[in-house]
């Protein structure tokens, strides 16, 4: 009785979130945002959305989080406070990734609840079953040629397998136009999130819903993510899965 009451509790603050806007962030999401080790980070709220990412994904003290591909820490940052000393962050760095990890690295060394796990991208695990796995930009770059390439079948899956029953998949990334499959991960860094969407429930997850603070509808998705005309101005979807109770 208890789990069904959780669930339709956990459900019901999903879809409140579906829409244009979060009705309100909670505090302990703020006060997660307004971390003063995240000052320059900060610069970038405006257009990436902290405080209503971390709202959505529904990660609260005391759970565990495995975020992939973490870049800069951007979110990581952010995750580490709302989790709490009490909650772990791990930062899954996929070894065929062609960037420095040294400013996760250097984050892990300063926020105690983070640790870096470096592992091939094919063979995503995590330590101990987790609340929600969040990734940022970078569910398109599995599938390319530099990531093995990697099977978005064998990634879903594992994250299927590391997150407890209840647990959230968010997945955020750039548009590209629609019925276009993964045609544009490689040269444009954009995926079709309709696509996105069949793959994950084809998964054996639930869709949850959606929020569109990281829409830009004048975005054409032609373009490439980093072209000056349109880099940090993209069209993003963000999309919320659940895996099932059972």
């Amino acid at each position: 009785m208890k789990r069904i009451v959780w669930a339709l509790a956990a459900v019901a603050s999903s879809l409140a979130f579906t829409g244009s806007a979060l009705a309100q962030i909670p505090d302990y999401v703020a006060k997660a945002v307004a971390d003063p080790g995240r000052a320059e980070d900060a610069k970038n709220d405006g257009r990436r959305k902290a405080a209503e990412l971390a709202a959505f994904s529904g990660a609260k003290a005391g759970d565990r989080v495995l975020e992939l591909i973490p870049g800069g820490g951007y979110f990581t940052r952010v995750f580490s406070k709302v989790v709490g000393p009490k909650g772990r962050v791990y930062a899954v760095w996929p070894m065929e990734y062609d960037e420095s990890s040294d400013k996760v690295k250097a984050i892990a060394a300063e926020y105690g609840n983070v640790d870096l796990l470096a592992q091939p991208a094919a063979k995503l695990t995590a330590p101990q079953p987790v609340d929600v796995v969040f990734t940022s930009q970078n569910y398109h770059d599995y599938p390319d040629k530099f990531m093995g390439p990697t099977d978005l079948k064998v990634l879903n899956a594992a994250v299927f397998a590391v997150l407890k029953p209840g647990g959230v998949y968010l997945i955020v990334d750039h548009s590209a136009e629609l019925g276009s499959g993964l045609r544009d991960t490689e040269t444009l860094h954009r995926i079709d999130e309709t696509t996105v969407k069949q793959q994950v429930i084809a998964a054996g997850f639930e869709y949850v819903g959606e929020i569109d603070v990281l829409r830009n509808r004048a975005d054409d998705r032609k373009s490439n993510v980093f072209n000056p005309a349109i880099r940090g101005r993209t069209d993003q979807f963000v999309y919320e899965f659940r895996k099932p109770l059972k």
